[in-house]
C-alpha cells in the first residue's frame, strides 16, 4: 500500500486559507505559518503529519496527497475539518 508523508495547514475560512498561500508564495515558512494559524495538533509540528497510507486521511485530502505535484502548496481543499493548505513531502 502506498504511503507518504505530509504536512499541511488547517483553518476555518478559505480566505484564510488563500491569505496563507499566498504568504507562502512569497516565500514565507511553512512551518511558521503553520505553528501560528494551523488549528490542527500538528501545528505544534510546524504542520507534520508524518508518515501514513493512503486511505488513512479524509478524502479530499488524500487525493491532493497521493495525486498531486510533490513539494508544492495545494488548496485550499475543504473537508469536514476546514479548509487544508497541503504540502506532500514524500510518496511510496
Amino acid at each position: 500500500m502506498a504511503t507518504a508523508c505530509a504536512r499541511h495547514i488547517l483553518v476555518k475560512t478559505k480566505e484564510q486559507a488563500l491569505k496563507l498561500k499566498q504568504q507562502l508564495d512569497n516565500g514565507a515558512d511553512f512551518a511558521q505559518l503553520a505553528k501560528k494559524h494551523s488549528t490542527c495538533p500538528s501545528a505544534k509540528r510546524g504542520g507534520d503529519l508524518g508518515e501514513f497510507k493512503a486511505g488513512t486521511m479524509v478524502k479530499g485530502f488524500d487525493q491532493v496527497v497521493f495525486k498531486k505535484a510533490l513539494l508544492t502548496v495545494h488548496g485550499p481543499v475543504k473537508t469536514k475539518f476546514g479548509f487544508h493548505l497541503i504540502e506532500t513531502i514524500y510518496r511510496n
